[in-house]
């Protein structure tokens, strides 16, 4: 009976840890639309929460929009008010897949895999794919990447006034250290 309990006890705990996930509260969410000659037009969120099912590849990001800061805090509040509309559209989400994930081939030095899936902002939701190097060191699990994106795929309308100041694409970069 002892030995049957003990048996069991083992694999749930198995389980329980086979199924664990990589996550994070502080992944670091950049984007550049600055043009040569004109003032810079960045903004960097450090609280992107995310996770990474290791048997699967599946991979979800969110960002709160209000979490992006910038160096003027006027350019923030335009940001927010007249371009993202953050008040009725209050987060980025990302939900895909890391192409041919194996967490077991996963090492110190960054590999790179292709990273594909549903990209939600401003209401509008459009598929991207890029790449992006994945590294694990003891239980951490980094993955760094970039994409580009056009504020017209998210319906985001900018002004003709200042339209020549802002990229019409978009770099987006990211880095995210997941933990078990």
């Amino acid at each position: 009976m002892k030995k049957n309990i003990l048996i069991l006890i083992t694999l749930l705990i198995s389980s329980v840890m086979a199924a664990q996930k990589f996550t994070t509260k502080t992944g670091n969410i950049r984007f550049e639309a600055s043009v040569p000659s004109f003032e810079e037009v960045a903004g960097e969120s450090k609280t992107a929460s995310a996770v990474v099912v290791p048997e699967t590849g599946d991979i979800a990001v969110l960002t709160l929009i209000k979490g992006f800061r910038f160096k003027v805090a006027l350019m923030e509040e335009h940001f927010n008010e007249n371009y993202v509309e953050s008040d009725k559209y209050p987060k980025a989400t990302f939900k895909g897949k890391i192409e041919g994930f194996d967490i077991s081939k996963i090492s110190a030095e960054a590999k790179t895999y292709t990273v594909a899936g549903d990209l939600t902002l401003h209401g509008k939701t459009k598929h991207i794919t890029g790449p992006a190097k994945v590294s694990k060191q003891g239980n951490t699990l980094t993955i760094t990447g970039a994409f580009d994106v056009k504020p017209a795929d998210f319906d985001i309308e900018v002004p003709a006034v200042v339209s020549k100041k802002i990229a019409d694409k978009i770099k987006v970069t990211y880095n995210l250290q997941l933990t078990k």
